[in-house]
């Protein structure tokens, strides 16, 4: 069983965001929503919802590095919603975590970068290369999917070095790594700087497809407070529809976040931000769900119709003109 999901310091970390989100002030607000997010780019809308809340609802966002951290912090009662990567929600529900999916967050925005001017020229030029990735993340299996289709045993053919994300373009630089699988900025950043090349973009569309990150609940607050939820949801939906409509202010905002704005646009046609989900998308989440099992991410398939809750997105793209 792969423990890429936590580490000690990280939950050490994660309790001290705890403690400060449980004494966030809300005077003179009739409601108040607590959502987690990373700062990046895919994973920015939250950073919106203020915008298409109602007078009196404030909602206040705590950014995070990890989404271990923030499916922690949901579970302590410390967040309403927050963000994950499917793989990381299909984890969770397969040890029985009463976590649920109710809108989805961003597509695509990972990539297979080789160092430029290079030996790799092409993924079958891989066999025995170092690649870089971080266990138990999307991005592994996307890896290891790529390399299998390949004819590359990821376990016989390859090295494959554990890297964290902000190490890689330095350890693919200086030759400590051929290769690296990671998620947006970092490979646009590598071919940006230009000591990378963008190998490949991992997306199967007759399996995994580009499904990415969504957002999750607690299953008593769904239960009991399923107006909370939606009221998320629409909120999340709308900010979703109005970054897509206005690229400029997306890309602005999230270059606030430390990133380059030319290197946000260089990635934008990686990157899709999105809310609505449906039975295709669950779909390929069972698809990502069986890689997940087969590489010994998880021992067992989660119940996918509790993890996944279809009817808000539903219910908004049928009634709501966000889209």
């Amino acid at each position: 069983m792969k423990t890429g999901f936590f580490t000690w310091p990280s939950i050490t970390l994660c309790l001290c965001i705890i403690t400060l989100i449980l004494f966030v002030p809300s005077i003179g607000v009739s409601q108040e929503y607590r959502v987690g997010t990373w700062k990046t780019a895919q994973t920015i809308q939250p950073f919106f919802y203020q915008d298409f809340l109602k007078t009196g609802e404030q909602v206040s966002v705590f950014s995070f590095t990890n989404p271990a951290d923030q499916k922690l912090a949901l579970l302590a009662g410390s967040l309403d919603m927050c963000g994950t990567t499917l793989a990381h929600a299909i984890h969770a529900a397969s040890r029985g975590e009463p976590v649920v999916v109710v809108a989805s967050l961003c597509n695509k925005c990972s990539a297979l970068v080789v160092k430029k001017g290079g030996p790799v020229a092409s993924v079958a030029d891989l066999k025995g290369r170092k690649i870089g990735y971080v266990p138990g993340t999307m991005h592994e299996i996307l890896l290891r999917e790529t390399l299998a289709r390949h004819g590359i045993s990821p376990d016989r053919d390859v090295k494959l070095t554990r890297v964290d994300f902000f190490d890689m373009g330095i350890a693919l630089a200086r030759g400590s790594i051929d290769a690296f699988l990671s998620g947006e900025p970092f490979p646009t950043l590598a071919k940006v700087q230009g000591y990378g090349t963008i190998l490949s973009y991992p997306y199967y569309e007759e399996s995994i497809g580009s499904i990415n990150a969504g957002m999750l609940v607690r299953r008593d607050m769904l239960e009991k407070h399923p107006e909370r939820v939606y009221t998320l949801v629409l909120a999340h939906a709308r900010a979703t529809e109005f970054l897509k409509a206005h690229p400029d202010e997306w890309l602005k905002k999230a270059s606030e976040f430390g990133t380059p704005l030319e290197v946000l646009k260089e990635a934008r046609p990686n990157m899709e931000l999105v809310w609505h989900m449906d039975e295709s998308f669950v779909e390929k989440a069972k698809s990502l769900g069986e890689r997940m099992q087969t590489l010994g991410v998880i021992n067992n398939q989660p119940d996918y119709e509790a993890l996944f809750d279809l009817s808000f997105t539903k219910q908004i793209y049928a009634e709501q003109p966000v889209h």
